[in-house]
């Protein structure tokens, strides 16, 4: 009779080998392929966000405000009561019934806006985003914010979309005559050279500590040692800038945020407040994914607020997708030169910018 011959453990034990080797061969490219994917489509809702913008400006003759005071109830006291970019942009985003839900004529906080403030918009997450829980639950989120300017020691609020002024709130620090609403004409620096949406990375629910080391520090807020008090505040004072920038790369990796910051970035996408810049802007100050601080006499640290930098930040390897004021989205690295940087931001500062610079 003639005998089988089985496998020796030997020959089992090369096939195991050969089938991990493969399974380590093809897990990158299936990872890479997925991220792929995903910046695809968060390109596409950064292109979708500047064509509501478009469509918005040709009917309304300007560009949205960042944020623009709810003025029938603002009065009352409710510093909060100040609508994003995002709710203006609703009916420009196929979410007419939505924008429709409103009611203007109480806080946008109050119960009757729940069905909106609640509602989670689609279009303003990055599928590459890992955090699934709302910081600021249960108000939606958002990973896209609008972009406010350069640093403030040079000129604050020279972005795209910016606050509307509300001279009779007596926190309005940030009016300065540069705010909304203005048009295309004037972006001088040109709409493709100007940054209008960057990704930013959400803050963490359980507003927990967050060490400089930590994976997590983009998402939160440190203080520098760096004062940027009101009288230096639209200077033109770039040494200041610059030295600001010096001092927030420069905390140590155990230093912990500011308290109150890790819940900041993506609180909630109807509503927030100028000082309170994290929930839906940022600014051109530090570099992408480079950590977001405040300074030492901040009235309200983790926020951001009107001087401080409130850093751009993604989950895609080398960078971060930047959607332009001309509607076309740009992928601008970590390495990016700093001044080209702060050039991206300014729409009207007279900066030159080389076309392969970025």
């Amino acid at each position: 009779m003639r005998s089988r011959r089985a496998f020796t453990l030997i020959e089992l034990l090369v096939v195991i080998a050969i089938i991990a080797v493969l399974i380590a061969l093809l897990l990158p490219a299936v990872q890479s392929a997925r991220e792929a994917a995903r910046r695809a489509q968060c390109v596409n809702n950064l292109k979708q966000l500047g064509l509501a913008v478009h469509n918005y400006a040709s009917q309304v003759g300007s560009f949205p405000a960042s944020l623009v005071p709810n003025s029938t109830v603002l009065d009352a006291g409710s510093w909060l009561d100040y609508a994003s970019w995002a709710a203006a942009l609703l009916p420009h985003l196929e979410q007419g019934p939505l924008y429709n839900s409103l009611n203007f004529n109480v806080f946008l906080d109050h119960r009757a806006n729940t069905t909106a403030a609640y509602t989670q918009v689609a279009t303003l997450l990055c599928p590459s985003e890992s955090i699934t829980q709302r910081p600021g639950s249960p108000f939606g989120t958002l990973n896209y914010a609008s972009n406010f300017g350069g640093p403030a020691p040079i000129r604050q609020w020279t972005g795209i979309l910016v606050p509307a002024p509300y001279p009779n709130d007596p926190f309005s620090t940030w009016v300065n005559g540069n705010n909304a609403y203005f048009g295309f004409a004037s972006v001088t620096d040109g709409t493709s050279n100007t940054a209008m949406f960057s990704e930013k990375l959400i803050g963490l629910l359980s507003d927990a500590d967050v060490t400089r080391n930590s994976r997590d520090a983009i998402r939160s807020e440190f203080t520098a040692s760096v004062d940027l008090p009101p009288s230096v505040i639209d200077s033109g004072n770039m040494q200041l800038a610059l030295k600001f920038v010096q001092a927030c790369n420069q905390i140590p990796g155990t230093q912990i945020d500011t308290i109150g910051a890790s819940n900041g970035n993506g609180w909630c996408w109807l509503f927030s407040w100028p000082e309170f810049s994290t929930s839906e802007s940022y600014n051109h100050f530090m570099t992408p994914n480079t950590l977001s601080c405040t300074y030492p006499s901040d009235p309200w640290p983790g926020w951001g607020g009107v001087y401080a930098a409130v850093s751009a930040s993604s989950n895609h390897p080398g960078g971060v997708n930047v959607g332009m004021g001309d509607g076309s989205v740009r992928f601008i690295k970590n390495s990016v030169n700093l001044q080209t940087w702060w050039a991206l931001g300014s729409r009207n500062l007279g900066e030159v910018i080389s076309s392969d610079a970025f």
